[in-house]
C-alpha cells in the first residue's frame, strides 16, 4: 500500500509542478516557442483551455491557469487524504492543505530551477541550450532583487545560494 501511495503521490504532485510552471513561465514572459515550453503547454492545455472558455484573463494574470493549479492541488489533497484513510476534510482544512501545497511545490520548482541554473553557469557560461533559455526567464526576475541586496563578491554571484538558503528556510517553516 506505501508504494501505492508513493506513486500516486509522485504523480500527482508531477501534475501540480507542470500546471505551476504554466502559470511561471506565462508570468515570466518565457518565450513559449522553446520546446520545453511547448511540452508544458501541450500538457495542460487539456485543462486549461476548457477553463479560458469560461474565465477570461484579468490583466497579464491568466485566470484559467490560476484556477487550473488551486483544481490540482485540491484534488492531490482529496485523493492523499483518502490513500491514507483519513476522514474526509473539512472545506477548511482541504482549502489549507490544498494552498500549503501550492507553496510548498512552487518553493520547491524554484529552488531546483535556481540550483540547475547556478551549475548551468558553472559548466556552460554564455552557452545556450533551450533549459538555460527557459531557466533563465524564470529564475532570473526571482534573483535581480536578491543580487540588488547582495552585489557579487570578487565576480561571484552568490545571488543563488543565498536565496537557496532562504528558500530552504521557508520549508521548514511549512513542515
Amino acid at each position: 500500500m506505501n508504494a501505492l501511495i508513493f506513486v500516486v503521490e509522485t504523480l500527482l504532485s508531477l501534475a501540480l509542478f507542470v500546471v505551476l510552471l504554466r502559470l511561471f513561465l506565462q508570468w515570466s514572459r518565457a518565450d513559449f516557442r522553446n520546446p520545453f515550453s511547448q511540452a508544458v503547454v501541450r500538457f495542460t492545455n487539456p485543462l486549461v483551455m476548457p477553463l479560458r472558455r469560461i474565465l477570461p484573463p484579468v490583466g497579464r494574470i491568466d485566470t484559467a491557469s490560476v484556477v487550473s493549479v488551486v483544481i490540482v492541488a485540491m484534488i492531490e489533497v482529496w485523493i492523499l487524504f483518502e490513500l491514507h484513510g483519513d476522514e474526509t476534510p473539512t472545506l477548511v482544512v482541504w482549502v489549507r492543505e490544498a494552498a500549503i501545497e501550492i507553496v510548498r511545490t512552487t518553493l520547491w520548482t524554484y529552488f531546483y530551477a535556481i540550483f540547475i541554473y547556478a551549475l548551468l553557469s558553472f559548466i556552460a557560461p554564455g552557452g545556450y541550450s533551450p533549459a538555460q533559455s527557459l531557466l533563465t526567464s524564470l529564475c532570473e526576475p526571482v534573483l535581480r532583487p536578491v543580487r540588488r541586496l547582495i552585489p557579487s563578491i570578487g565576480g561571484l554571484d552568490l545571488s543563488p545560494l543565498w536565496l537557496g538558503i532562504a528558500i530552504q528556510a521557508l520549508l521548514v517553516l511549512l513542515r
